[in-house]
């Protein structure tokens, strides 16, 4: 198995990810956000790239529907949630869909669709990613979504976390970045103390979600593997 790390959602290429398993990576907070709303009951998530489309689906499904997400950390005016996990309970969520459009997360998704797989993963859910990546031994890719374009070592270090989990116990190919990704993890494994330094963390810190962040910053709380596939993320 070969591994690679793509650093932000601009950097993803075709030749990079074709016949690929993708693994997409937005830990604060749009990956965490569908992996809390998954294990929590919702029956899928749609992640789209504008609030006008959000609005279109919604109006066009016959079912219980929840518009979530965020532009610039604070939440879209008419959706009924923001980019906050922890307001996907499942009292909120159980039997709906949930309807995500954010500013780095749900584009990092969609710039992936040439990959042959794509998984959900952030710290909530590494280590049951790293194990479905090791029962499938495929080359895999883990696209960090990062922010506004740019490097985001919250991402990066959630990689690193993976990477480490995946190459316990086995010999896997990694890629420089790779490498370097689970050097920081190995080097760093109290995962909040290191994210401070993050710039997204001081965005979020400033408009008081730091329970977000403490929140994404949780090991393994999940057994679930969430894959995205025709328009759609489900378990």
């Amino acid at each position: 198995m070969n591994v690679d790390v793509i650093v932000s959602a601009d950097d993803i290429r075709p030749e990079l990810i074709e016949n690929k398993t993708v693994v997409v990576i937005d830990m604060l907070r749009a990956t965490s956000v569908i992996t809390t709303a998954l294990a929590n009951g919702a029956k899928r998530v749609i992640p789209v790239l504008t609030v006008e489309e959000s609005f279109k689906i919604a109006e066009s499904l016959k079912e219980n529907v929840i518009l979530g997400g965020e532009r610039r950390a604070v939440k879209i005016e008419g959706f009924n949630m923001s980019n906050s996990p922890l307001e996907y309970t499942r009292d909120e969520v159980e039997n709906k869909t949930v309807i995500l459009s954010t500013t780095n997360g749900t584009k990092a998704i969609n710039n992936c669709v040439l990959a042959d797989k794509i998984y959900i993963g952030c710290m909530l859910n590494a280590k049951a990613i790293s194990e479905k990546l090791k029962e499938e031994d495929k080359d895999v890719v883990f696209v960090n979504a990062g922010t506004l374009g740019r490097f985001s070592i919250d991402d990066f270090i959630c990689s690193g976390y993976m990477i480490k989990c995946l190459s316990e116990n086995g010999d896997y190919s990694l890629t420089d970045v790779a490498f370097t990704a689970r050097y920081i993890y190995e080097n760093n494994n109290n995962v909040l103390d290191y994210i401070k330094n993050a710039r997204h963390y001081e965005v979020l810190k400033s408009l008081e979600l730091e329970a977000d962040i403490q929140y994404c910053a949780k090991k393994d709380l999940f057994s679930i593997v969430p894959e995205y596939k025709n328009g759609e993320i489900t378990i």
